[in-house]
């Protein structure tokens, strides 16, 4: 029987815990692919931990020169997943939702390059993988999208964050709205680092992480050390305690339920989820 029919379990050498995420050496390279398509790679508990195991997997293997990220089919990551976490069942997902799993922060410090591969559908914490990462090459058909306050969740460290990277007046657009953009405005918008034809993505992407491996480890780790000061940190305490609060509940519900959330007013409300 091998690993990943085994069920829920932890992580062990390059399997990372989980059957949808796959960890594939290629050469001096590690490639991390979200495989979930029957959710539209919707992000469970297990894939979000299996990711930070994936960073501190290459960090610790002297084989390995860097990490890409990918999706598969025409999905990056539309974020978590709100509806059930199908064989990973080892947590709730209100459990995942805390920054202690989630891995970002892990992306932010890596101290071997990260690359994200976004080859399509791109939101909520599949967009804060990207920008976590040290660079994002883009396919020209990936959208993106900050749905967070439609699910009730103060999310402050994509406040934070977006308004380093973008400025306060295009985060508050991109945040208050939740609209849908295209490869291009994040390019336009410095959110991304490149875009490229869809069916280019794949080598793309890996040129870059090679030439970002080739640059000196330890000068490397200063400069990305006085990036990450400047994006600084985020309110740990207001957003966790928004994700235990009655608006997230609702959220959550609305979105199961496929309906507007109770605090839209009734002239305002959609048909569908938000």
């Amino acid at each position: 029987m091998d690993a990943q029919s085994q069920g829920p379990r932890p992580p062990e050498g390059d399997w990372l815990g989980t059957p949808y995420l796959s960890f594939r050496r290629e050469g001096p390279i590690a490639v991390c692919t979200l495989d979930r398509p029957e959710a539209r790679n919707a992000m469970t508990p297990a894939m979000y931990f299996g990711l930070r195991y994936a960073v501190g997997r290459v960090n610790q293997d002297p084989e390995l020169a860097g990490l890409l990220i990918t999706g598969t089919a025409d999905v990056f990551a539309p974020g978590g997943d709100m509806g059930g976490g199908g064989a990973d069942d080892w947590l709730t997902f209100g459990a995942a939702l805390g920054m202690d799993i989630t891995p970002f922060d892990t992306l932010r410090s890596s101290v071997k390059p990260v690359v994200s591969a976004v080859n399509g559908l791109c939101q909520g914490g599949g967009l804060q993988i990207a920008l976590c990462s040290d660079m994002a090459v883009v396919s020209d058909r990936a959208t993106f999208r900050v749905p967070e306050l439609f699910r009730g969740i103060a999310d402050t460290y994509y406040s934070q964050m977006l308004a380093r990277v973008i400025g306060p007046v295009r985060t508050r657009d991109l945040m208050f709205t939740g609209r849908t953009f295209g490869a291009q405005e994040a390019l336009d918008w410095g959110m991304v680092a490149r875009v490229v034809p869809h069916e280019e993505l794949a080598d793309a992407a890996r040129d870059v992480l090679a030439q970002c491996c080739r640059t000196a480890p330890a000068a490397r780790a200063v400069v990305k050390a006085s990036l990450d000061s400047y994006l600084g940190l985020f309110d740990r305490i207001g957003m966790n305690t928004s994700l235990g609060a009655p608006e997230a509940v609702e959220g959550f519900r609305a979105f199961k339920e496929r309906r507007s959330p109770a605090w839209v007013h009734p002239d305002l409300r959609v048909d569908g989820r938000l």
